[in-house]
């Protein structure tokens, strides 16, 4: 099987783009953009986020509560910068809650306390017991064909 091809055809499925937060040794926030996210049950109030293993994030995140961070259009800069393509001037902006560090200003937050890991191939797939959330109105980032785009250009699609 060719897996580029594969990822080709992964990528026809339009994903909402997150970024996983969590507060590391000393309180360091750390983060990894995500886009394999889904919710998983809603009793109890389950999500999954699905890490390589490959990335430097997969062990760090291991037992640790978690932030899904929902990304809003215009956040692409941010979406770059946690998948590890430094953005020269970015300064993310932070709020604290009790499960750990959540990005301002995003579409959605989901708050996590650990529930269970799996092994899934080459992936780790974690997931959260639902703690907390908010959420407000407006366009979302979205990744398809391996690039980034806006849920309010998909609105022609839509209309037809």
């Amino acid at each position: 099987m060719d897996i580029r091809e594969l990822r080709n055809c992964f990528g026809r499925f339009a994903t909402g783009v997150t970024v996983v937060t969590w507060a590391g040794e000393d309180k360091v926030k750390q983060g990894i953009t995500v886009n394999s996210f889904t919710s998983v049950s809603l009793d109890p109030p389950l999500v999954l986020v699905s890490i390589d293993k490959k990335a430097k994030a997969c062990d760090r995140l291991k037992d640790q509560s978690f932030i899904v961070n929902i990304l809003a259009s215009g956040q692409e800069a941010i979406a770059w910068q946690f998948a590890g393509k430094e953005q020269q001037g970015l300064e993310i902006q932070w709020e604290e809650s009790l499960l750990g560090p959540k990005i301002k200003d995003t579409l959605a937050t989901i708050e996590c306390s650990p529930w269970e890991a799996y092994e899934g191939g080459d992936h780790i797939l974690y997931v959260g017991k639902v703690q907390d959330f908010s959420y407000t109105d407006g366009d979302g980032l979205v990744f398809y064909q391996g690039r980034f785009s806006q849920t309010k250009e998909l609105e022609n699609y839509v209309k037809k």
